[in-house]
């Protein structure tokens, strides 16, 4: 990536005829230039130390937490309190573990999700706009066939008849976006394949797969980590909305979804069971949907340069 010269002025040196000034040239990459915007991106900042703060209390918290997800206590039903933070449920279970835990599960399918999403349709796309013709033509068609089905339908049949394990949920949920995706870098690729740098890494003998995983690929992460951030807000409200259905995560394992599921029944009795994991819902995609805009401004090529 090219280096943005920054001029910085070095104090003042004095002589016996005045004083002269120096001046220096620091090089400013361009990975500390999209560090420097997203630091100045507040809302992105600060969902970024909410996200982090909840990461840690789920993994962190919950590996120090009294009471286990599963465990039964004697307090049936009680609301929130300093005991049970977010109460318990009519058999004696501790809310507050159980949320942590379905949190972790949905982190963890989230994540995962973008990854398979991220890695698979960054390829899928580079390989098509890289080649073009019938390749680009063939591709594309499959993605566009993907994208048309309907997605919480085929997720929860596929989902359904795997078992319902958070990873396999995660696996199907990460196929089906991996087209979305592909879209997504085709057509960063389409604008990059023209370039100078493409042109001389071929007359220099590069093999094609060296131009799309060294040269081509890197240029167009910017979109995709942008994408990929959305990418787990949206695995994150599908996971949800599949475990709500009854399609998703199965007990003994748990998600927020799966929480929200569970609690329905008693909204009116006990709301507190249901209220809390949605409350952590919409932390958690919010949170990481303003980080995205902050990725997004920070990494878009046509903002003006930052100077020290």
């Amino acid at each position: 990536m090219p280096e943005t010269p920054t001029v910085v002025q070095s104090p003042p040196q004095t002589t016996g005829t005045g004083t002269d000034r120096e001046f220096t040239v620091a090089q400013r990459s361009q990975v500390q230039l999209v560090l420097r915007r997203f630091l100045r991106h507040r809302a992105a900042m600060i969902s970024l130390l909410v996200l982090l703060l909840l990461v840690l209390l789920a993994f962190v918290g919950g590996a120090v937490w009294k009471y286990a997800p599963g465990e039964l206590t004697p307090d049936n039903s009680v609301p929130p309190s300093w005991d049970h933070p977010f109460g318990t449920d009519a058999v004696g279970k501790d809310q507050f573990a159980q949320v942590l835990r379905g949190t972790r599960i949905s982190l963890g399918v989230a994540v995962m999700v973008a990854l398979i999403a991220a890695v698979i349709g960054t390829v899928w796309g580079a390989v098509a706009a890289y080649f073009g013709a019938y390749v680009d033509t063939t591709l594309m068609r499959i993605a566009d066939l993907v994208l048309t089905l309907p997605l919480i339908a085929v997720a929860a049949m596929l989902g359904h008849n795997f078992g319902g394990s958070w990873w396999l949920i995660a696996v199907v949920i990460g196929g089906l976006y991996t087209a979305y995706v592909a879209r997504v870098s085709r057509g960063v690729v389409l604008s990059l394949r023209e370039k100078e740098f493409v042109e001389a890494a071929k007359a220099l003998g590069a093999s094609d797969w060296r131009i799309i995983t060294r040269h081509l690929i890197p240029n167009a992460l910017g979109s995709v980590i942008v994408n990929g951030t959305i990418l787990v807000a949206l695995a994150i409200l599908l996971e949800t909305a599949l475990s709500y259905l009854g399609f998703g995560v199965q007990a003994p394992d748990t998600s927020l979804g799966l929480l929200v599921s569970e609690s329905q029944t008693a909204l009116t009795t006990r709301p507190w069971l249901f209220y809390f994991p949605g409350l952590f819902i919409i932390i958690i995609a919010l949170t990481i949907n303003f980080i995205g805009d902050g990725l997004r401004d920070a990494l878009d090529p046509q903002q003006t340069k930052v100077r020290a």
